[in-house]
């Protein structure tokens, strides 16, 4: 007599709990580990009383790194769901739609024209210039195509993209000075940046799981092709520009803070629908939250 075995799947539920404990522990990691190892004691007094040297590294360095890492990584792990889903294109990501380009393109004209090294106003620069480039991308898609098609976007993200870096390129090639003072923010880094630039990210996180909760149906159906999903009622064209603009707004808070990051919006949400196939967008968001914010965190990095 033969005896089976069943095989057991993680739910999306028991999954998400993991990736939560797992954000709990690398945020606890993060306060620890560095250039030097703190011990449990000495963090947990830090983050009661910061008084000595120690104290400041972990409660004005390595606390604020940690909020801001895992801020961006869901900001950016979100955006890249959005723009994979509505392009229907697994390459889709942030930087591709010419995102990244559009705000270090924009923050090197203020920083140019203005001589400002305010980080709230570069993080303005780079929030303006991010959502204006997706205006361009969407204006030359729309006139390439009436239905603004997922390749006609593509397209035209990757051509701003590339004519937007090389004017970059050239801005910096002719004013050394800007490109010292923006060395720190265009390498993107979660370190040094202060923590009320979140009151710019944080709504902006919010609108953005807000309405993928509230359409998620819709964004299921767009997994299918345009007839089809017209077909179940759904708006293609107002859906599938409505949530570009989301995930275009998304990145360009993500690199407002932190300059641009690559990589993670592309990433978290192929991992997420790996370790949670066949789950709706409403699930799947919060997978992919989750999981880039995880790997966003600074202690992978020691």
């Amino acid at each position: 007599m033969s005896m089976g075995f069943r095989r057991h799947s993680t739910s999306p539920l028991q999954m998400n709990i993991l990736l939560i404990f797992g954000l709990v522990v690398a945020w606890l990691a993060s306060l620890h580990i560095g250039l030097h190892f703190y011990s449990p004691k000495v963090v947990w007094g830090a983050l009661q009383d910061a008084k000595t040297a120690e104290d400041l590294v972990i409660t004005r360095l390595r606390l604020p790194r940690s909020i801001i890492a895992i801020t961006c990584g869901a900001l950016l792990g979100l955006s890249g769901l959005h723009l994979q889903s509505v392009t229907r294109n697994p390459l889709a990501e942030p930087g591709l739609l010419g995102v990244n380009t559009g705000a270090a393109f924009a923050v090197v004209l203020a920083l140019t024209l203005t001589g400002t090294t305010n980080l709230w106003e570069i993080a303005l620069a780079a929030f303006l210039g991010a959502i204006l480039t997706m205006l361009v991308v969407f204006t030359v898609s729309g006139s390439l195509h009436k239905g603004m098609s997922p390749v006609a976007v593509l397209l035209a993200g990757v051509t701003l993209a590339a004519m937007l870096s090389s004017l970059t390129q050239l801005v910096l090639i002719t004013n050394e000075s800007a490109l010292e003072d923006l060395l720190f923010w265009l390498a993107g880094s979660f370190a040094d940046r202060e923590l009320a630039l979140l009151q710019l990210a944080l709504p902006v996180l919010l609108t953005g799981m807000l309405a993928t909760l509230y359409f998620a149906g819709s964004l299921d159906a767009m997994k299918m092709d345009d007839e089809s999903a017209a077909a179940l009622g759904v708006a293609v064209l107002p859906t599938r520009l409505g949530f570009l603009a989301l995930g275009a707004s998304l990145a360009a808070a993500a690199v407002a803070i932190a300059g641009p990051i690559v990589f993670l919006g592309l990433v978290a949400p192929h991992l997420a629908k790996r370790i949670t196939p066949n789950t709706g967008h409403a699930s799947l968001a919060v997978t992919t939250v989750l999981l880039a914010a995880v790997l966003a965190h600074p202690c992978w990095c020691h």
